[in-house]
């Protein structure tokens, strides 16, 4: 994208290692964005920075950058590794985790009832806490200590401070208080105390609390990546390609553009292109999600990582590496799942002020228990409560992990989410426009009928007509020859054929002369014919031994999900719009036929988009589904465009949704989809600030013992991922038949 000054930018993501919170990724945010020229984001979630940079600026820059602000970054390595080392650092945290428990629940144990509490059951306490709040909490001491000398505070300067102070304060009760005589005892207390006790089990339960939380939370963004990590591995490992006559199998990054290559049964169509011999099934459901296999033969396309389920089929390679559709669909993922969604962006500015704010929480908690005759014993435990379950890490989490799940889920049905500002358009859209060709129509002719003159079978006529047809390479020809292959299998061969552009084909089949095609054709044939066709379909004319035999009707058929889409539209408030460069009479018709009241016909692509912005006026919310060139400038200037992955290029680059299936049940799994990604931002976002609005006073008020609020702060993070892999079980509506 160009800068304000018109010069190009080049775009960098980089791997960040070392963030701990979302107030680390709002201050490295912070701090790149601070270089002349740098756009950047950090998402906390998925451990990434994606940056615009302005000629000059390159990413040894920004990791230098990075690097001075505490934290260390690094180019991407490919998505195994990403996820080795989210694995070993999952493992770290278990290993932790584990620890902490097995020491820390006899402390907790042994403070919580009184009949338990041996004589010098506090000084065992002590030595089973100290490697709980040193080696197991160490993560967040050195987050804190890292981030301190760069002048900051984050997170887990909270949790190190709390589990630090209580530690220290244990320590000094032991020593010089009562509560470190043999023989001591006392009960767990669920609000502040006066009396003289120890929190050893407040740092250590709180220790374990937040690791548990933490190690939830790295699992899960593991899980909710696990689509995108899926999408990247269907491809196949390598190919059985032609050179030189002989079959040579290669790595899938040797292939290049024009190679043959043998796809046998079983095996995956190594990558996009167009089969040059044979006859197969192939199995796009991995890509495209449809259920039934699809029959190709010489001449069709084929995608990259679908199934072959038929025969041997020879295929020439058209896209290779980044250009092919997995490789798209994949980087539309992945660059969706790292932008973020305006609701993001204020709890990345709330994280980033909310720490000291908090720390300024604690220490008032603290006069203000003492100026008004507090114990400084009940004082210090409001305060290291306010300390500990203030930790906003829930607010960092809201978002992302609910885009990343979202979006996963959308690739793994056909739906490609290409950003979060999509989701914020799907709430308010009330009028969808639909295309009609290539998106309710299948935009291919069929034989919808065959009307024999008296005394001619209707078989006979579309069996000669097939025949000849099959010799030719137009639309319409191989609309009838498949039809009559769909009929009776094989056809007779055609003899002595010609072809005449624009008026139809001529052939000798089973000794007879047969003519195809317009009147005009039979009249140069000495035939008496009337016209044919009509304004809304396309009429061909058969003869053979000097008389018109019948006539063969096509026409550009309504999809089978369409008009159960349009129910499905309406369901979901929208209205729909048929928008068409077809004639008036064609695009009533098929109106009528799905259910669709506004029709706007025989418009050109400038006319698209003035349709569009005319319903923007009136105050609409305007999505629009298209599928071809002529709808690009219609889906850019709709508020949400939403193109068939079936569509051309230009098509998909201006939308915000792409559909890998082509029908329209398609997108209302990807509104339906969408919706219910931002309800659960949303939910998450209140449960975060409900949470902190609500937890803050409590502590301060002494409400809270400092290791409940440990947990419940551990639990509200685990409660927004949980939440957002709900996402997970999304179920598309569409009847298995129809799929």
């Amino acid at each position: 994208m160009p800068t304000a000054h018109g010069a190009p930018t080049a775009a960098v993501d980089l791997d960040i290692q070392g963030m701990t919170c979302a107030s680390c990724a709002a201050r490295i945010e912070k701090r790149l964005n601070r270089l002349e020229g740098v756009s950047a984001t950090v998402n906390y979630a998925t451990e990434r920075a994606h940056a615009d940079l302005p000629p000059g600026v390159d990413a040894d820059k920004l990791i230098a950058e990075i690097r001075r602000t505490g934290y260390d970054a690094s180019i991407p390595h490919p998505e195994a590794d990403d996820d080795a080392r989210a694995a070993a650092a999952a493992r770290g945290l278990r290993t932790r985790l584990l620890v902490a428990a097995t020491l820390a629940i006899p402390v907790i144990a042994l403070s919580m009832v009184p009949a338990w509490q041996f004589p010098a059951w506090q000084w065992v306490s002590l030595a089973l806490a100290l490697p709980v709040v040193t080696w197991a909490a160490w993560p967040f001491h050195r987050a804190a200590v890292v981030n301190l000398r760069h002048g900051s505070v984050t997170m887990d300067t909270l949790i190190s401070l709390g589990v630090t102070v209580a530690t220290l304060w244990s320590l000094y009760a032991l020593l010089f208080t009562p509560a470190g005589m043999i023989g001591m005892t006392h009960g767990f207390e669920w609000f502040a105390s006066s009396e003289p006790a120890v929190y050893l089990e407040v740092a250590a339960g709180v220790t374990m609390f937040l690791l548990a939380g933490r190690y939830a939370e790295v699992r899960a963004t593991r899980r909710a990546g696990a689509a995108l990590r899926t999408l990247m591995e269907l491809g196949a490992k390598d190919a059985a390609v032609l050179r030189d006559g002989a079959e040579v199998r290669v790595p899938i990054a040797s292939l290049r553009v024009g190679d043959e290559f043998i796809v046998r049964p079983g095996e995956k169509v190594a990558t996009d292109g167009i089969v040059v011999s044979g006859d197969s099934g192939i199995d796009t459901a991995l890509v495209t999600g449809e259920s039934v296999p699809v029959d190709v033969s010489a001449g069709d396309d084929v995608v990259g990582a679908t199934l072959n389920v038929g025969g041997r089929i020879v295929v020439r390679a058209t896209r290779v590496g980044a250009d092919t559709q997995l490789a798209q669909m994949t980087r539309l993922v992945e660059q969706a799942q790292s932008r973020k969604a305006d609701v993001q962006r204020l709890a990345d500015r709330v994280s980033a002020v909310f720490v000291p704010v908090v720390i300024a929480v604690a220490l008032a908690t603290l006069v203000t228990w003492l100026v008004f005759g507090g114990s400084v014993q009940a004082a210090f435990t409001a305060a290291v409560a306010v300390l500990i379950i203030a930790c906003p890490c829930a607010l960092g989490l809201a978002t992302p992990t609910a885009l990343m799940v979202g979006t996963g889920r959308g690739a793994q049905l056909g739906i490609l989410i290409t950003g979060p500002e999509v989701l914020e358009s799907t709430r308010t859209v009330d009028t969808i426009a639909l295309d009609k060709t290539g998106t309710v129509t299948s935009g291919r002719m069929t034989v919808t009928d065959v009307t024999p003159t008296p005394g001619t079978d209707a078989d006979e006529v579309l069996r000669a007509a097939g025949a000849v047809e099959d010799a030719s390479e137009h639309p319409l020809a191989r609309a009838i020859s498949s039809a009559a292959r769909a009929r009776f299998g094989t056809l007779p061969t055609v003899e002595a054929f010609t072809g005449t552009a624009g008026t139809g084909v001529a052939g000798v089949v089973d000794g007879r002369r047969v003519l195809v095609g317009r009147d005009a054709l039979l009249r140069a044939w000495g035939i008496d014919a009337p016209a044919g066709g009509g304004p809304d379909r396309t009429t061909v004319l058969v003869a053979w031994d000097g008389e018109v035999r019948g006539t063969i009707t096509l026409e550009d058929t309504v999809k089978a999900t369409s008009a159960e889409a349009v129910s499905r539209l309406r369901a979901l408030g929208l209205e729909p719009m048929l928008l068409t460069g077809d004639g008036e009479q064609v695009a009533r018709r098929v109106a009528a036929q799905v259910g669709i009241d506004l029709v706007v016909a025989e418009v050109l692509p400038h006319d698209k988009v003035a349709a569009i912005r005319a319903q923007q006026e009136q105050g609409r919310t305007v999505a629009m589904v298209g599928d071809g060139v002529n709808d690009a400038a219609a889906l850019a200037q709709a508020d949400l465009g939403i193109a068939m992955g079936t569509g051309t290029d230009a098509a998909i680059a201006a939308s915000d949704l792409t559909l890998v299936r082509g029908d329209l049940l398609a997108a209302v799994d990807a509104l339906r989809l969408s919706r219910a990604t931002l309800r659960t931002i949303k939910t998450n976002l209140f449960w975060a600030f409900a949470y902190n609005t609500a937890a803050i006073p409590l502590a301060a008020l002494g409400l809270l013992n400092p290791m409940i609020a440990g947990a419940a702060m551990a639990f509200s993070s685990v409660f927004v991922v949980g939440n957002s892999l709900l996402l997970r079980r999304f179920r598309s509506t569409v009847p298995e038949e129809l799929r």
